[in-house]
Order: C-alpha cells, then sequence, then structure tokens
C-alpha cells in the first residue's frame, strides 16, 4: 500500500489543493482548514449550506492567504496577527468555542459578495480543541485545526471503485474521490480494509497515526466540487450499502502521534 494523493483545503469548505509532500503536526497537515468563514453568530459556514464554497480557492502564501473565485477579481489577505481574537464554533450544536482572529473587512466583503449573505473570514492562529473531551470513542486530541472533528481523513481509491460500482448498478455515474475531501488517498488496499484499523496504529512513511474511526459523511458529497451542483448521490447509494448505526461510512478519521513530513508514495503500513 501506498500514499497515492495529498490534499489540503485551506479555507474549510473550499476548493482542495493537491500536493506532492507535506508536512504533518498534532493538529493536521500544514496549512489544512486554518482558516473559516462564519456568519453573524460566530458558526463556520460550509458546502452543507452554502454550495458557493465549491468556487472558492484559495492559495497558501507566505503570511497571508490569497482568494480566487472565477468573476471576482483576487484578493491577497494576511495573516491578522495581532488583530483582537473572536470567539467562533465550527457548528452550530457545538458547545466549546475556540478563539480566532478576524481577517479584515476587505476579506469580509470579498466573501460576502461571492456567497451573497453577511459573513467574516477568521484565521486560527492556535489549533484548539473544539470537540468535547470524551464525546468521541477515539479522542480527537487537544490541538485541531477548523477540521469537523478530527485532523486528518484518509480515503481509499479500491473503495471508491467499489462505490462506484454500485453506482453504476444503481443507474448513476460514479463520484470522483474529491466529493469525499480527504487529505491522504491510499491505493493498493483492498476495498474497506480501512475499516479493520480502527484504533490501531497506522505509520506513513515516517509518521506514526491513530486511526480513530471511520468517517460518517454528510451532504457535502452531493455537491460537485468544481461547479457546486448539487445531486442524490452517492448518500442514495451509501445509505443501501454503508449504513452503520445510522450512519453513512466513507474514509478514515487520523489523528498524528508525531510530527513529521510526508511525500506522495510513501508506503503505508497498519499495525497487526
Amino acid at each position: 500500500m501506498r500514499l497515492s494523493e495529498i490534499d489540503t483545503y485551506p479555507v474549510k469548505g473550499g476548493r482542495g489543493l493537491r500536493h506532492d509532500h507535506s508536512a504533518v503536526a498534532p493538529w493536521g497537515l500544514d496549512g489544512d482548514r486554518r482558516w473559516m468563514v462564519v456568519d453573524a453568530d460566530g458558526v463556520g459556514v460550509t458546502q452543507r449550506e452554502a454550495t458557493t464554497l465549491a468556487r472558492l480557492r484559495a492559495y497558501p502564501r507566505p503570511g497571508g492567504l490569497l482568494l480566487s473565485a472565477d468573476g471576482q477579481p483576487d484578493l491577497l489577505v494576511a495573516e491578522p496577527v495581532g488583530a483582537a481574537p473572536v470567539p467562533v464554533r465550527t457548528f452550530r450544536r457545538r458547545l466549546l468555542r475556540v478563539d480566532a482572529l478576524p481577517a479584515g473587512p476587505a476579506a469580509d466583503a470579498w466573501l460576502g459578495a461571492l456567497l451573497d449573505r453577511s459573513v467574516r473570514l477568521v484565521w486560527l492562529a492556535e489549533p484548539a480543541r473544539h470537540v468535547e473531551a470524551g464525546s468521541r470513542k477515539h479522542d480527537p486530541g487537544d490541538r485541531v485545526s477548523f477540521a469537523d472533528a478530527y485532523p486528518v481523513l484518509l480515503t481509499s481509491t479500491a473503495s471508491l471503485a467499489a462505490l462506484g460500482d454500485w453506482l453504476r448498478a444503481a443507474g448513476a455515474d460514479p463520484v470522483p474521490m474529491d466529493r469525499f475531501r480527504p487529505n491522504l488517498v491510499v491505493d493498493g488496499a483492498p476495498a474497506w480494509a480501512e475499516d479493520g484499523w480502527e484504533g490501531r496504529p497506522v505509520r506513513i512513511g515516517g509518521v506514526a497515526f491513530r486511526a480513530a474511526n471511520p468517517s460518517a459523511r454528510c451532504l457535502v458529497t452531493t455537491t460537485d466540487q468544481q461547479t457546486g451542483v448539487r445531486g442524490r448521490e452517492p448518500l442514495r447509494t451509501l445509505a443501501r450499502h454503508r449504513n452503520v448505526d445510522r450512519k453513512l461510512l466513507f474514509g478514515l478519521n487520523l489523528v498524528p502521534l508525531e510530527s513529521g513530513r510526508l511525500t506522495v508514495g510513501d508506503p503505508v503500513r497498519p499495525a497487526d
């Protein structure tokens, strides 16, 4: 088994970036989901309610971020070091808030024009816990980016191929891997082998991870990541084949156990 793809999402909910290599920290891959769009209540805005975020391209720059989208001028946003922190939450239902730094009115206006609503852009200077301790079977740790729950998401090309077979049998088109917004993609494992890694150490290249649990999927997987157009698949097919305890599963959540560096082609070795 080998690592075939590395992806990060500089702005939570925005389009992903492909990499040949990436540094790994306890809170996830370098530059992954350290920025988030929030509403007036400080709650994260994602593709669940704003599919237009799929049009957002964000490129890390030294000390900041370049925002880009078709039909809008590019905007360079500086990391708001020294700004007064504001409390934010990744989800409305979550009680834990973390302190983030507001990017400023120019970024807010740019994103407001893209999403056609009043929003703010914030930066997570210090990754922090935003999921209550003890609320997960396998704890995500005290330092997490703006990821939904766990620092890293792994998927498998063989599992995607198996899902594609189910979709074709149902008269639907297969979906690309970007629907699942993974950080790491593994090639060479049998379909659904990652289900059996839960709770075990997994070493990718020279970096050790703990396999937390299979990832429960949401409405975002039905959104075309290039156009923002939403359909019904693959959730309908996952509901028929991958429904476990009313959770539709695809992929595996990981928690880094150490810092290090990953490169496409690295071997992937789950513990026996």
